[in-house]
């Protein structure tokens, strides 16, 4: 972590109003020296004022211990040094306490009016006592040296403290200022790293999400159609050899279509479908993974069936009904509107759902008359497969269940921006509709 101020101060641990130790031992110096300074000039001051000695040094040796506060009460001590201007003491002790006052973080108007005043107070001091000398002989130049005089020392005295406690105060502040924006900017990046692991982690739960639902709809379909062929088979076999003989072609193209794109995926999963250019111990991102699997399933449908284009097209309806047909269900396909042209994943994902449907009256209501719809609209396709009630004697497949039909085919079209509805009818059948945007 970047170190603040707050962290200095907390560091050095120095007395009182102190924040290290250092500063508190640079002060006591200061405040002696200056004692010892204010406490020598004191005894020309009190042969001036006509007072004992020993009250001018004690008078300088407390005036000049004050310079002590100068962190706490800057003020204070400029006001002092401005009140022992006229004795002639405090050289020291106004440096400093001006040179505090600037660097503070008193408003300026405040530090420009004590600055002021001690700049007169040094102006008036200096030209009496130019004038004085002058008139005691003791300086025998011009008049014009007087002003001089007065206007340099008091410049001298009162701006090079202030301008320097003025910059370093701007740049102490600048520093603090740096200090807490880097502290910022560190937790602002702890926070969006944390939030990044967090996209990542949502982003491989899609992914799973995303190649389940993706194997699931290329394979369970014809694996549903091969055991019912498979159960039809058994059925016939001694019965009619003929309807065997083309059952047991059916199973053989559909599992070979099946073993296809589990091949391909398997090789996606394995590889992550860059072709190479990966060690076998390489670790594969999951999202490249995602998307290559689906990329994969797309292909190999369409290298199955002999189709152009990106993943199964609604034109390939009629054939996914007539593979259900052969399997013994009773299908109607209508119609409505006339046939265009969509986007690859608006008719992907109708074909899917249509998919699915049939799927599950295989499962669920094998012997079932079934009903598929198609719609096409100005700005939306609309599908609905609804199947009767299963005939009380009809053979069933037994076919297994995972229950991630239908929320795949919701998910599928939820993303696309479309409603999906399913459930039960009140003849006992089961319905599945769905609305896609057909852009």
């Amino acid at each position: 972590m970047t170190t603040t101020g707050e962290d200095h101060v907390a560091a050095g641990g120095g007395p009182w109003w102190w924040g290290r130790r250092r500063s508190a031992a640079l002060d006591v110096s200061l405040a002696a020296v200056s004692a010892l300074e204010c406490g020598l000039e004191g005894i020309p001051f009190a042969r001036d004022a006509g007072i004992p000695a020993a009250a001018g040094v004690l008078f300088g040796l407390l005036a000049g211990s004050v310079l002590v506060v100068r962190r706490r009460w800057p003020i204070a001590v400029v006001l002092v040094v401005i009140a022992i201007t006229p004795a002639q003491m405090g050289f020291l002790m106004g440096l400093v306490g001006l040179y505090t006052l600037a660097a503070s973080e008193l408003p300026r108007r405040i530090i420009g009016s004590l600055a002021g005043m001690s700049l007169v107070g040094t102006l008036i001091v200096t030209f009496v006592r130019v004038r004085q000398d002058m008139a005691r002989g003791e300086l025998t130049l011009g008049d014009w040296f007087v002003p001089f005089a007065s206007i340099t020392t008091s410049l001298g005295l009162t701006a090079p403290p202030v301008l320097l406690g003025l910059y370093v105060g701007a740049r102490r502040r600048l520093m603090e200022s740096l200090r807490e924006r880097a502290d910022s900017l560190e937790r602002e990046l702890q926070l969006l790293a944390e939030r990044a692991e967090e996209r990542a982690e949502w982003a491989r739960n899609e992914e799973r999400t995303r190649i389940a639902r993706e194997m699931h709809d290329v394979v369970a379909h014809r694996v549903s159609l091969m055991v019912v062929h498979a159960a039809a088979l058994q059925a016939v076999a001694r019965k009619d050899p003929e309807k065997a003989v083309k059952n047991a072609v059916l199973v053989g193209d559909m599992g070979r279509q099946a073993l296809t794109e589990l091949r391909e995926m398997l090789g996606v999963l394995r590889s992550g479908g860059d072709g190479g250019g990966r060690g076998a111990g390489e670790a594969v991102p999951l999202v490249a993974v995602g998307v290559a699997a689906a990329a994969a399933a797309s292909r190999a449908v369409d290298e199955a069936r002999g189709a152009g284009g990106e993943g199964p097209r609604l034109a390939e309806i009629g054939e996914l009904v007539e593979q259900s047909a052969a399997a013994g269900v009773v299908v109607d396909l209508s119609v409505e509107g006339e046939g265009r042209s969509y986007a690859g994943e608006v008719e992907s994902t109708a074909y899917r759902v249509v998919q699915e449907a049939l799927t599950n009256v295989h499962k669920h209501a094998p012997g079932a008359k079934t009903y598929v719809r198609l719609a096409h609209r100005v700005s939306e396709i609309a599908m609905q497969v609804e199947n009767d009630p299963p005939p009380e004697a009809g053979a069933s497949a037994r076919l297994p269940s995972g229950g991630n039909g239908l929320v795949g085919m919701k998910e599928r079209v939820s993303a696309l921006g479309g409603v999906f509805v399913s459930g039960p009818t009140d003849a006992g059948g089961f319905r599945v509709s769905a609305v896609i945007p057909a852009s």
